[in-house]
């Protein structure tokens, strides 16, 4: 678990609807360049981003591929990336496509980003935001 998370939160305003969430890679994603980018942003998904991957040939020709155009979506900043492609979530290791399609779940799904975790070394059980700390603003 060490360094997956940014526990770090600021407070949100009341009466704010919050669209845009930071994380943290477990792993990181490696460029071709061979730099490792680990922070990075999730917005909210609308239904235009569930709805147009339907017709994409390639989620026809396999239903698995449309997590990752709709990551590919979602995920606005992932360190420096210039622009985040379905071949950049394709270069993401399992642990951090497992990481994104958890996180996309709680924000989208369940409205919220909060994990029950235990600590491996005292087995204290807790809960931690998976989103990390700064959220965005609508």
């Amino acid at each position: 678990m060490a360094g997956a998370l940014d526990l770090t939160r600021s407070e949100p305003a009341t009466n704010t609807l919050h669209t845009q969430f930071s994380f943290v890679l477990p792993r990181g994603y490696m460029d071709e360049h061979g730099t490792l980018h680990r922070e990075g942003v999730m917005r909210l998904a609308t239904a235009r981003d569930e709805i147009v991957l339907h017709r994409d040939p390639r989620v026809r020709e396999n239903e698995a591929y449309m997590t990752v155009l709709l990551l590919s979506r979602v995920v606005t900043r992932l360190g420096s990336v210039q622009q985040v492609t379905p071949g950049t979530i394709e270069g993401l290791f399992a642990s951090d496509l497992a990481f994104l399609q958890d996180l996309y779940r709680r924000i989208n799904q369940e409205g919220q980003t909060q994990a029950a975790v235990t600590c491996p070394s005292c087995q204290h059980q807790f809960s931690v935001d998976m989103a990390g700390g700064r959220l965005g603003e609508s």
